[in-house]
């Protein structure tokens, strides 16, 4: 498997990229092309990362994840994205082992986050280019939006505390927001049906990692203080994680 963070795709070399191996990345410089919108657009979203509520869910006792969540239906055509009301997030045990079989409610996204330009851009460019790796049936994605902050007040973070890990969907997009004061938070990858893998850090802030839910499974590492002499100096690490499925949201039953 192949992996480069300095070489900009076009949208047809990601979803080639996508078919080939099952996830690429996108640079920054890739990512406002895609979108359409300038890195300031996407900079504007920035601020909504300090404003996010600590994850109550978690089940090894860590205080070190907050998180908001929120819904939306993509119709390709015609296009529009609508955002559907608040509603828990849940997954089977078979794809998250630690925190799978439970509905939690986490706090919703801040409106005002959702009427900026970059946000619907973002999602909607996003589900067209995973529409083109593979059409989902009836035309729609039904899309899941998590704003995680990671950090390191505990001394370690863990961004993904399930290890290993598939998400039930068809594709997911990681978008690295930025990282500050921390060491760790390595992005591993491996095919979900062999023992290749790469493994990868992401470090520049709107970088974007593309995945192909049923063919891939992923991680990443836990994060420590870049200055362990001080731990008190708490560092974080953050992402949007959207995913994407056809047919309808996870819910029970």
């Amino acid at each position: 498997m192949h992996v480069d963070l300095t070489h900009p795709l076009d949208r047809d070399h990601a979803t080639e990229r996508l078919r080939s191996q099952g996830f690429c990345t996108l640079t920054p410089a890739a990512t406002t092309a895609l979108v359409g919108q300038p890195l300031a657009a996407l900079e504007a979203l920035r601020p909504y990362w300090d404003d996010l509520p600590p994850d109550r869910y978690l089940k090894d006792g860590g205080h070190y994840r907050s998180r908001r969540h929120g819904s939306f239906v993509q119709t390709l055509a015609p296009a529009r994205l609508e955002a559907v009301p608040h509603r828990a997030h849940w997954q089977p045990t078979t794809y998250n082992a630690l925190h799978g079989g439970m509905q939690r409610w986490f706090e919703p996204l801040a409106p005002t986050l959702l009427a900026l330009p970059a946000w619907d851009a973002l999602l909607s460019r996003l589900g067209a280019l995973f529409a083109q790796a593979r059409p989902p049936a009836g035309g729609r994605w039904y899309i899941e939006a998590h704003t995680f902050r990671i950090d390191t007040e505990g001394g370690v973070g863990r961004p993904t505390p399930e290890g290993a890990h598939r998400d039930g969907v068809d594709f997911v997009a990681v978008v690295f927001v930025g990282r500050q004061g921390v060491r760790g938070g390595e992005t591993r990858v491996f095919d979900a049906d062999g023992p290749l893998g790469v493994r990868f850090t992401l470090e520049q802030p709107w970088t974007v990692l593309l995945l192909d839910d049923p063919h891939v499974v992923h991680e990443s590492t836990p994060i420590q203080p870049l200055d362990p002499a001080h731990p008190e100096r708490k560092g974080w690490r953050d992402t949007l994680v959207l995913t994407y499925r056809a047919g309808g949201f996870q819910d029970p039953g």
